[in-house]
């Protein structure tokens, strides 16, 4: 059993189910946040995105949940109901993998409300979404909000906008004072701490540098094809690079198992995690990738946040990187210890234009490269065409 969260302060069981997950050791801000939070502090925390902040402040959540009381004791309000999902279904995943009888809840708004009453009367611990659909419910006193002895904002810097600030306040104004109040974003302008320590008790602001360089030893390319042959192209460069272990990257975490079932489909090794996957489809899936089994390992940002698996000599981008911090997080898990990697990228021609914002960013350089009769070349002429 790894150390390395067991010295942050979390206990047996979440350590196991982190290792369960994948996640042996914790990233530069759960490092910082975890140890913070358990003290009961008021916590800004700015990172980049996919640096693991989602579980910087669940897993002290989890250690803090009392389980076997029935009742509201932690909200984490998002932006989006598509962050808010994601939120509780990381939730979900680790509830299940650490074996710890934590619930939560979903609340959104334009989802039928008489169902989302009715998962209350369960008494979830945790509850999870959008600051307008909370407050309704708790104004119909459908949700105990004294209960409640710490709030996330995630995404801070959009709930405390002039679009969001006033439910959020609602919301938080709900709540006994002594409540822990904790604050999320990759960026925090000087504005919005300024709301923040308004509506925070002498809080601990931890800023995160934002690292904006990859590995030297990974070799980035690209190649360029329509939408519907990304994944044709996919298996002919599997084939024909002859890869043994590789991760491939989507965006949407519901087009994973579609993806899998393709690949299979052509006789290529795949398996999925997914961000909600029950603990032992999501632990055989990650032993057949490290034993070699699995041949290509289907992931999510979601699903994949914190994973590190020796031995990964390419990672593919299926869909492309929304942004310069999601390539390099995803680019990350290859050219490990030592070793070389190499990182493709399967682009349409519209999304090409996109790449030369990733090489500045990143101070990277992206070769374009053209596969024909077996062969992988390096493409002439103009470079993003």
């Amino acid at each position: 059993m790894s150390e390395s969260f067991t010295k942050l302060g979390l206990n047996a069981s979440l350590v196991s189910g982190l290792e369960a997950l994948g996640l042996t050791d914790p990233t530069p801000v759960q490092q910082q946040v975890i140890p913070v939070a358990l003290t009961g502090k008021d916590v800004v925390g700015q990172s980049a995105t996919g640096t693991g902040k989602t579980l910087a402040y669940l897993l002290p959540l989890f250690e803090k949940i009392a389980t076997a009381k029935h009742e509201v004791q932690a909200m984490v309000l998002a932006p989006t109901h598509e962050l808010a999902s994601q939120i509780h279904q990381q939730i979900v995943s680790l509830a299940d993998q650490s074996g710890l009888p934590v619930t939560s809840t979903l609340l959104i708004g334009n989802v039928n409300i008489a169902r989302q009453i009715d998962k209350l009367k369960e008494k979830p611990q945790i509850i999870v979404g959008s600051s307008g659909r909370i407050l309704e419910l708790i104004q119909k006193k459908k949700l105990a909000a004294p209960t409640v002895r710490t709030i996330v904002l995630d995404e801070a810097d959009r709930l405390l906008d002039e679009n969001n600030l006033e439910s959020v306040k609602a919301v938080i104004k709900t709540t006994l004072r002594d409540r822990q109040l904790m604050m999320f974003s990759a960026t925090m302008p000087a504005a919005i701490i300024a709301k923040a320590k308004e509506l925070m008790q002498d809080p601990v602001i931890l800023k995160l540098k934002e690292q904006t360089s990859v590995p030297q030893d990974i070799n980035h390319i690209y190649f360029i094809s329509d939408q519907r042959d990304k994944i044709e192209m996919l298996r002919k460069l599997v084939r024909h690079l002859e890869i043994e272990r590789a991760l491939v990257f989507i965006n949407k975490g519901d087009q994973i198992e579609t993806t899998v079932e393709k690949l299979n489909y052509h006789g290529l090794k795949a398996a999925a995690i997914y961000g909600d996957a029950n603990k032992l489809g999501r632990k055989a899936a990650l032993d057949g990738f490290r034993t070699g089994k699995v041949q290509l390992l289907i992931a999510s940002d979601l699903a994949a946040r914190g994973l590190d698996i020796q031995g990964v000599t390419h990672v593919f981008n299926l869909d492309m990187p929304e942004t310069p911090h999601v390539y390099q997080h995803r680019v990350g898990r290859t050219g490990r210890a030592g070793q070389s990697g190499t990182a493709v990228t399967l682009v349409t021609a519209k999304e090409a234009e996109r790449l030369e914002a990733f090489e500045q960013a990143l101070s990277i350089t992206i070769t374009k490269k053209a596969l024909s009769h077996g062969q992988v070349f390096e493409r002439r002429g103009k470079k993003r065409q």
